[in-house]
C-alpha cells in the first residue's frame, strides 16, 4: 500500500465533518493557486509594475499578520471558530472578485491590487488561526498528524494543478479575468463549511480578563517554551527569504528568463510535485527518522538547493529554478507537518487560538519585511542579485534548529515533557508520542508554517507561510505569494 492509499484508508477521513473541511480547503486552495500566478502577472503585464511595486504588493498580502495577528488570536479564543471561517471565505470572495470587475470596466489600478491584497490578508489571518484551532475540535489528538497531512496533501495537489491552470487562463483570458477562479473557490469553500454539523459552545472569557492580558498569555506561552521558540525563529527566517523570493520571482521570470504566462504556470505546477510528495511522505518519514529529527534534517538537506534559483538562465536553464523550488517545497511541507502537529498537541485547548496567532505573528510577520527587501534589492541591483541574497538566506535557515535541543532528539515530547523541552524528555517520548504519532499518521504529514502564497512566490517552504517557506502558507492557504509556501 503506497502513501496515498494509506492516507485514504486513515481514520480522519471517516469523520464526516472533516471531509467537508477538507473539501472546502481543496476548493479554496485551487482558486488561490490560480491567483498566485495571476495577481503578480496582472501587476507586471497589465499595469507594468516595477520590481519595487511588486514587492509592495507581496508585502501587502502578508502585512495583516503584523497588523492584527496577535489580537486575532485573543478574539478567536472568545468566539466560535466555524462562523469565522465562513465569513472570512465570503470576504475573500468579494475582495478578489473586484479585480476582474475593475479590469472589465477599465479602471484597475495598483492601488486596488494593494487594497485587495491587504483585505484578503486580514481575512486570511482570521481564517488560518481559526482553522488550526478548529481542527482539534473535529479530530482526536491521535489523528491530528493524519488530519494535517490530509490538508497538506490537498494544498500540495492544488499547487500541482493550480499554477498550470492559472497560467493557461492568464494566456487565454488575461490575468484579471483568471482571478475569477479564486472567487469561485472561496465561495465554494464557504458553502461546504456550512455543511459541517458540529456545533461549538461560545467560549466564556475568564472574569476580569482584558484583551491585553489574553494576548500576553499567548505570547508568553510561545516565548517561554524552548522548542516553540526555536521553531518560531527558524520559521520566521525561512518566511523572510521566501517572501523575498515571492517579490522577485515573477519579475525575474518575465523580464530575465522571458517566460510566457503558460510556461510560468507549468514551471510552478511541475515544481509543486515536490510539495505533494512531501505531504504523502511526511508521516512515514516521521515514523522512520523521528518527528524532531525530521524538523532539522528536512531543512538542512534542502537549503543548498536554493542556490539553483540565481543560477537559472533562459531556455533549458529555467529547469534549475523549478528543481530548486521542488526540493524546497518538499522539505517545507515535511517540516510543517511535523511542527504544526506538535504545536496542536502540546497546547492547552483554551490557548490554541492565541498560540497559533502568536506563532503566525512571529513567523509570518517577517514576510512583509522580506518582500520589501526583495523589491528594494531587485530595483537597485537587479532580480538575479536579489535571488543570490535569497539563496544565502536559505543556507542560514537550519542554523537555529541545529543549535537547539532538537538536534539531539529523535521525537518531539508531549505534555509535561514538552514543557520541559529537554533532550532527555524527547528521547523518552520516542516510543510514546513520537512513534504513536507516526503510526497514527498512516502516511500523512503535517503542514509547515513556512511560507503558502509565499509558497508560489518562493516555491519553497503552511514552515506557518512558509510558518517555513512558505508560502508553504503554510501558511493553510490563504494568499501567499507564488512560490515557496510560507511555513505556518
Amino acid at each position: 500500500m503506497n502513501a496515498f492509499q494509506r492516507l485514504l484508508a486513515g481514520e480522519a477521513l471517516r469523520h464526516r465533518d472533516f471531509r467537508f473541511l477538507l473539501s472546502g480547503a481543496a476548493a479554496s486552495q485551487l482558486g488561490s493557486q490560480v491567483t498566485l500566478v495571476a495577481l503578480p502577472l496582472a501587476a507586471v503585464l497589465v499595469l507594468d509594475a516595477s520590481p519595487l511595486q511588486v514587492g509592495l504588493l507581496t508585502a501587502a498580502e502578508t502585512a495583516a499578520f503584523l497588523l492584527v495577528g496577535l489580537p486575532a488570536g485573543a478574539w478567536l479564543d472568545r468566539m466560535r471558530k466555524l462562523p469565522v471561517l465562513i465569513r472570512a471565505d465570503l470576504v475573500r470572495c468579494l475582495a478578489v472578485g473586484s479585480v476582474p470587475l475593475a479590469a472589465a470596466a477599465g479602471v484597475l489600478t495598483m492601488a486596488q491590487l494593494y487594497a485587495v491584497a491587504l483585505v484578503t490578508g486580514v481575512a486570511t489571518v482570521f481564517f488560518d488561526v481559526a482553522h488550526q484551532s478548529f481542527l482539534p475540535r473535529l479530530l482526536p489528538p491521535t489523528q491530528l498528524v493524519e488530519g494535517n497531512g490530509a490538508l497538506e496533501t490537498v494544498r500540495s495537489t492544488a499547487q500541482v494543478a493550480g499554477p498550470g491552470l492559472g497560467g493557461g487562463l492568464v494566456q487565454l483570458l488575461g490575468a484579471p479575468l483568471a482571478i475569477v477562479a479564486d472567487a469561485i473557490g472561496y465561495l465554494t469553500s464557504a458553502l461546504l463549511l456550512l455543511g459541517i454539523r458540529v456545533r461549538e459552545e461560545r467560549p466564556e472569557p475568564a472574569p476580569g480578563r482584558s484583551l491585553r492580558a489574553d494576548i500576553a498569555e499567548g505570547v508568553s506561552f510561545v516565548l517561554r517554551h524552548p522548542l516553540l521558540r526555536t521553531i518560531a525563529i527558524t520559521t520566521a527566517t525561512s518566511n523572510f527569504f521566501s517572501a523575498l523570493l515571492a517579490a522577485v520571482q515573477t519579475v525575474f521570470w518575465v523580464r530575465v528568463l522571458s517566460l510566457s504566462p503558460g510556461t510560468i504556470g507549468l514551471l510552478l505546477s511541475v515544481s509543486a510535485v515536490g510539495g505533494l510528495v512531501g505531504a504523502l511522505c511526511a508521516g512515514p518519514l516521521a515514523a522512520k527518522f523521528g518527528q524532531a529529527r525530521l524538523i532539522w534534517l528536512s531543512l538542512t538537506v534542502s537549503s543548498p538547493f536554493a542556490v539553483l534559483w540565481p543560477l537559472s538562465a533562459e531556455g533549458a536553464g529555467a529547469v534549475l529554478f523549478g528543481t530548486g523550488l521542488a526540493v524546497v517545497l518538499f522539505s517545507a511541507v515535511v517540516y510543517n507537518v511535523a511542527q504544526v502537529s506538535f504545536r496542536q498537541t502540546i497546547c492547552p485547548p483554551a490557548l490554541l487560538g492565541r498560540m497559533n496567532a502568536t506563532m503566525r505573528f512571529l513567523v509570518w510577520g517577517t514576510m512583509p519585511l522580506g518582500a520589501l527587501a526583495g523589491g528594494a534589492v531587485a530595483a537597485a541591483a537587479g532580480p538575479r542579485a536579489a535571488l543570490w541574497v535569497c539563496a544565502a538566506g536559505f543556507l542560514l535557515v537550519p542554523v537555529p534548529v541545529l543549535m537547539s535541543p532538537l538536534r539531539r532528539m529523535r521525537d518531539l515530547p508531549s505534555g509535561d515533557a514538552a514543557d520541559a523541552g529537554s533532550p532527555d524528555a524527547g528521547d523518552g517520548a520516542g516510543d510514546g508520542a513520537g512513534d504513536g504519532a507516526g503510526d497514527g499518521a498512516a502516511g500523512s504529514g503535517d503542514p509547515v508554517e513556512v511560507g503558502s502564497r509565499a509558497t508560489a512566490a518562493a516555491g519553497a517552504a503552511r514552515a506557518e507561510p512558509v510558518e517555513v517557506g512558505s508560502g508553504q502558507s503554510l501558511d493553510g492557504r490563504g494568499t501567499e505569494p507564488a512560490s515557496t509556501p510560507p511555513v505556518r
